[in-house]
């Protein structure tokens, strides 16, 4: 054997070492995150899978002025549950940082999180009621139809900022194990009673809303049962930590009002200005771009975690990676909607089947959202979150939706799909720069005694 033993130069020698080096550093680093990704995958799959389907179920035994109502209520709710945690949720993983042990100190949080959160909705709840009979005026909806409708969507608003609330106790105390069989044993239990709805012909568009809205309680229920149990202590709110959760929130709170609205503005404007058929094809291709949402929660629960802990100098090199792999996934699904729009037709059923060209516009506009979302999750739990790069997003996007809402006629489902991806292009942008900010001039300061030293040591510079 000694004859065809190999003697490398000493430089080779080490280049060679350095090479095995770091295949185990990328076997370390990745193998865990693997397993993470594929759990996640699986489970959130699961439960993303039963809520298409039900999605799907819904557009397909609904007539089109029925479920034009599932949609416009649930585009209400959508951007009601974003206003009323307004991104104070968010605010949990950074400020908590590694201190994940200290219980009380999660609990004063959430308490703290808990009253803000009774004040917005003060003020949100009273703006529903009075401009979600404007929006609908077109649609001559009748008066005990609209008031039913409301209140649905206060409720199911309500029930999913607390959802939203506690659920990222459970992401913290990584029982990310019990998050996942909720999201799971809800999405197929809607399914369940919808199935049994349908069997004793009991099936319409208020049963469909108010399975829909259950499931959402009895979500938020289980995290809330679950939550305190982790915790086992009640916290107490207090000024100081009321204060760091609005310092790091507030640079956000423009862009999150925003967004709240437009992220269902295409329903909006269909809605407003459109035909009811047209309400309900908008709505059933955003049941499609939802299949983004089988990845999108990775941002909160894998991504942005792992990043606020990341030490500083692998920074450079992770940010990159996650958002070419995202990117990656994204441009997947669009190809294969171009060459094959029919598979994703077949799932809306034959009233729907002529959206060929309007599949694609979806699956852009999600693709757009879904990079641009994984790159401000990575953004916000490093800190960069800053008032010029949000004021600027909103700034830039309201006059590009101006000038297109002045030129193109928003009646039909095409330019309304349009608008949605044009309106991308600013915050993608931005946070592209936002992102080069940061590496430069380091994150944002809180000025919180508690501040966790990630959020001190490694985004701070």
């Amino acid at each position: 054997m000694g004859l065809f033993k190999v003697h490398w130069p000493p430089i080779q020698k080490e280049k060679i070492i350095r090479i095995e080096d770091r295949i185990v550093s990328a076997r370390s680093f990745l193998l865990p995150k693997l397993h993470r990704v594929a759990e996640f995958l699986v489970s959130q799959g699961i439960a993303t899978a039963g809520n298409l389907l039900f999605g799907f179920l819904c557009i397909r035994l609904l007539p089109v002025e029925d479920y034009a109502k599932f949609v416009v209520v649930f585009s209400i709710q959508a951007s009601l549950t974003i206003l009323l945690d307004i991104g104070i949720s968010g605010t949990f993983v950074p400020l908590v940082g590694e201190r994940i042990d200290d219980l009380p100190l999660i609990a004063d949080y959430l308490a703290s999180l808990r009253q803000i959160a009774y004040w917005l909705f003060a003020v949100a709840a009273p703006i529903v009621v009075f401009a979600f009979p404007q929006l609908v005026r077109n649609r001559h909806w009748s008066a005990p139809t609209i008031a039913a409708m409301v209140a649905l969507v206060l409720i199911s608003a309500w029930f999913a900022r607390v959802a939203a609330a506690y659920g990222a106790v459970l992401i913290l105390r990584r029982d990310r194990a019990r998050w996942y069989q909720a999201q799971m044993g809800t999405s197929f239990g809607a399914l369940a009673l919808l199935g049994v709805c349908v069997l004793f012909h009991c099936f319409g568009v208020f049963v469909a809303i108010a399975i829909g809205v259950a499931k959402t309680v009895v979500t938020a229920g289980i995290y809330f049962a679950r939550a305190q149990k982790l915790l086992g202590v009640r916290g107490a709110p207090s000024s100081e930590k009321r204060a760091a959760i609005v310092h790091l929130a507030l640079p956000a709170v423009p862009s999150v009002m925003y967004y709240a609205l437009g992220g269902q503005i295409s329903v909006f404007l269909i809605t407003y200005f459109g035909r009811t058929s047209a309400v309900a094809s908008v709505g059933a291709l955003s049941r499609l771009g939802q299949i983004f949402a089988l990845v999108q929660p990775i941002n909160g629960i894998l991504i942005e975690p792992y990043f606020a802990r990341l030490p500083k100098e692998k920074l450079k090199s992770h940010y990159p990676m996650v958002v070419f792999a995202a990117s990656a996934c994204s441009a997947a699904l669009v190809v294969l909607a171009r060459i094959f729009p029919g598979l994703f037709l077949w799932v809306l059923g034959p009233k729907y089947a002529g959206l060929r060209d309007e599949v694609v516009l979806t699956m852009l506009s999600g693709a757009l959202g879904f990079v641009a979302g994984a790159m401000a999750s990575i953004n916000g739990a490093r800190l960069f979150t800053y008032y010029t790069s949000v004021l600027a997003d909103i700034v830039l996007t309201l006059i590009l939706q101006a000038i297109y809402i002045w030129k193109v006629d928003l009646s039909t489902v095409q330019a309304v799909l349009w608008f949605n991806i044009f309106t991308m292009f600013p915050t993608t942008g931005i946070a592209i720069v936002t992102a080069f900010y940061g590496f430069t001039h380091g994150g944002r300061r809180i000025p919180e005694s508690g501040c966790s030293p990630a959020a001190a040591e490694g985004r701070n510079g």
